[in-house]
């Protein structure tokens, strides 16, 4: 991975870190996207020291936020000639309390849909450039649960603990058209499931189902081991011509065929391109 360059989104804990850890031992630049700057700099410092690649740089993202995707992408492009790997980490889930984003969007789809949707369109252009290049997005088997409701698509009133179940379903989605607009380009689009992992995603859960959390934690994978599939998708030399996948456990699997539907995958893209207002001097997918 020398002379490469890779965004890794949410890089401050979990998956995200651990991610960051794994890559920066190949030697790669990797910039670290993420909300929270002082948690990031102190895991950078950290990484940094282990590996000894001092070639990490934490910048301000906030994905809830469309201007902050807007400033983080302007600021990317002015500072970076290229862009080998982007990694859509970065998830957030809301258990029982209706928020909407500062755009007005429903929090939990702005963070893990919206945000990466802008982003992935403002950065294309440099992907392009730096072909081959590649787009990861960690998704989960958890869409089952709950699909995206293709009629509302910022369900403001919905109840919050399963819209992070759509958001992921939503990931799938995205994916899949994103690598059918991405043909003959060399970039390549694939998601994952990372597991039932031990993370700071469960950090919002009611107070009344902590308990069986803790119990269930020791069941679940260490980050570590769900970071696995990432690595793997953004390093191996299997599958740098594979786009619109879905992968679990380093391997192709298959996602349920009415998350996968083109129609439906088509409806999302454009709503989507609406949500985010999309303008028309944007770079195009």
């Amino acid at each position: 991975m020398e002379g490469k360059t890779v965004i890794v989104t949410g890089s401050n804990s979990g998956i995200g870190k651990e991610t960051v850890r794994d890559l920066a031992k190949r030697g790669c630049r990797i910039i670290m996207a993420c909300r929270n700057l002082l948690s990031a700099n102190q895991y950078r410092d950290e990484i940094a020291n282990q590996t000894g690649n001092q070639n990490i740089v934490v910048m301000k993202l906030d994905l809830s936020s469309l201007q902050s995707v807007r400033e983080f992408s302007r600021s990317f492009l002015e500072k970076e000639s290229r862009l080998d790997v982007l990694i859509h980490n970065a998830g957030y889930a809301n258990t029982f309390t209706k928020t909407v984003s500062v755009d007005g969007i429903e929090l939990t789809m702005a963070t893990n849909h919206y945000g990466p949707f802008l982003l992935t369109h403002l950065l294309i252009d440099i992907l392009k450039k730096s072909a081959p290049s590649r787009i990861i997005v960690v998704a989960s088997s958890w869409y089952r649960v709950w699909s995206p409701d293709i009629e509302n698509l910022n369900p403001i009133d919905n109840n919050p603990w399963l819209l992070y179940y759509a958001s992921k379903g939503c990931n799938i989605m995205f994916t899949m058209e994103l690598a059918k607009r991405l043909q003959g380009t060399n970039v390549t689009a694939n998601c994952l499931h990372p597991g039932v992992i031990d993370t700071g995603i469960w950090r919002n859960t009611h107070t009344l189902l902590k308990p069986g959390l803790f119990i269930w934690s020791k069941l679940m994978k260490n980050p570590v081991i769900g970071a696995q599939t990432t690595i793997y998708l953004a390093t191996s030399e299997e599958v740098k011509d594979v786009s619109g996948k879905y992968f679990k456990d380093c391997k192709e699997d298959e996602p349920r065929p009415y998350i996968t539907n083109p129609e439906k995958c088509l409806t999302l893209w454009e709503e989507s391109i609406k949500i985010v207002k999309l303008q028309p001097t944007d770079p195009k997918i």
